[in-house]
């Protein structure tokens, strides 16, 4: 029994690690673009298309992803993303142009897509649903809080030490050791009975999916249109194949689409509060990239603490109350923020306080939306319903980012510490509606009682 708890939380460290890597990856990019920009001569469109190519693929393949690790083997798929990822990070420190650094990004996000997708499946294979994975779900919390103050930190160190090009080593590095732990940590993971795949699915979703990221983070209706056009393609084909890349009955139950809802609802205040936090702290108050990295470190503390406390809570007040009570913290810490920013404030006086609310809120809204979106999910379904979980969180993050530096750039107006400070206050305030529209909406969730359990076949140690 001992063996097997090691071996599980082995596991969970490959797994949780993997989380870590992919978050950090984002927040480091974002430290190095401007020493990009010095030594590749990229101007601030060029730029922004590093970070953006990443996005767009990553987001785009992550539905295709989970489905795929679910057809192929979890296990399989999870070490193939992570070579992928560090073979393009590599491309990436050793390019010389800004379209080789952006077509390595946008290969990264490709890999960073399977492994992500295929990570979250095998938890949910190791971890059947109940306490356990409520405690392995928190892991994954901490670690994406503690990714992105890890990379702003990092990205500052790396880049001021060895250069913007050690971030995409340390990439490498990381991706090359768990690749190799996971042969010896990982069993294979369930591998689909049916053959057959949903070809034309799979083109109009990714397809589909990648060109409203797209359109999000280059703002062009005509790839917004065309991608809408695309994913009604995919909504009329996945009624007549006989093998659907996502089946319509999945997609009928309740739980799982409020879920995943409210999972993007979470990212689009989330996600841009990490952002425009740091352009506060460094805009207005005047601190350098590495000392507003620093700032958001007392976040990821409370999140790291609560994290592993977001099983008792589930327990003891029950999956919907936690998440509403997640959600009231998100929308209590957003409204709370937005009023104490100051152009003459200091970080002790504007962001620290209501920070720690927010680091409380993360997890909670985190681990119970993806413990609803995943409930219900068979082994066999594993995949599909992490890259659906997945998918909500990344179009929620790129959606809300979208949104809120639009607000804060409409409201801004002139340069001045005073306009630049209502502007944040303003996006702030959306991310609070945002939150407010999930907290009402999670008072609805409800799961079905839990069917009688079949009689157990172990499909885990399929060593594909």
């Amino acid at each position: 029994m001992r063996g097997r708890s090691e071996s599980r939380r082995g596991a969970l460290g490959v797994l949780a690690a993997t989380q870590l890597l992919m978050i950090m990856d984002t927040a480091i990019i974002n430290v190095a673009l401007p020493s990009v920009g010095d030594d590749l001569g990229a101007g601030s469109a060029g730029l922004s298309w590093v970070a953006n190519a990443y996005l767009i693929t990553f987001g785009g393949l992550l539905l295709l992803g989970g489905r795929a690790a679910d057809l192929f083997g979890h296990r399989r798929l999870f070490i193939g993303g992570l070579t992928l990822l560090a073979a393009a990070s590599a491309v990436g420190g050793l390019a010389q142009s800004t379209g080789a650094l952006i077509a390595a990004r946008a290969v990264q996000g490709v890999g960073a897509a399977l492994a992500a997708a295929a990570a979250f499946a095998l938890l949910l294979i190791l971890f059947p649903d109940g306490p356990a994975r409520h405690k392995a779900l928190g892991a994954f919390a901490a670690m994406g809080g503690l990714g992105g103050v890890l990379g702003t930190v990092l990205g500052g160190v790396l880049t001021d030490l060895l250069g913007w090009r050690s971030t995409f080593w340390l990439n490498v590095a990381v991706a090359a050791v768990l690749g190799l732990l996971a042969p010896r940590l990982l069993k294979g993971g369930t591998r689909g009975a049916e053959r057959g795949f949903d070809l034309l699915g799979a083109l109009t979703a990714t397809g589909g999916l990648g060109l409203v990221a797209y359109a999000l983070v280059g703002r062009s209706p005509v790839a917004g249109v065309a991608g809408a056009g695309l994913l009604a393609l995919f909504a009329v084909t996945e009624t007549r194949v006989a093998r659907p890349l996502v089946p319509p009955a999945v997609l009928k139950r309740p739980a799982l689409r409020l879920a995943n809802g409210l999972s993007a609802l979470a990212q689009m205040a989330l996600f841009p509060m990490f952002f425009l936090v740091s352009l506060y702290l460094q805009s207005v108050l005047g601190q350098s990239p590495l000392a507003g990295g620093l700032g958001l470190l007392p976040l990821s503390l409370v999140v790291v603490a609560t994290a592993p406390l977001t099983g008792r809570l589930i327990f003891r007040l029950g999956l919907g109350r936690t998440m509403t009570l997640g959600f009231g913290l998100l929308l209590a810490g957003m409204v709370w923020l937005a009023l104490a920013l100051s152009a003459h404030g200091t970080f002790a006086t504007t962001v620290l306080a209501p920070s720690l609310v927010l680091g409380a809120a993360l997890p909670l809204v985190m681990v119970t939306t993806n413990v609803a979106a995943t409930a219900e999910a068979t082994p066999e379904e594993t995949g599909l319903a992490s890259g659906l979980i997945n998918t909500s969180q990344q179009f929620g993050s790129v959606l809300g980012l979208a949104v809120l530096v639009a607000v804060a750039t409409t409201r801004t107006g002139t340069a001045t510490p005073q306009a630049e400070t209502a502007g944040f206050q303003a996006a702030l305030l959306v991310g609070a509606a945002f939150a407010a529209a999930a907290a009402l909406l999670s008072v609805r969730l409800s799961l079905p009682a839990p069917a009688p359990a079949p009689p157990r076949q172990d499909r885990v140690g399929d060593p594909r």
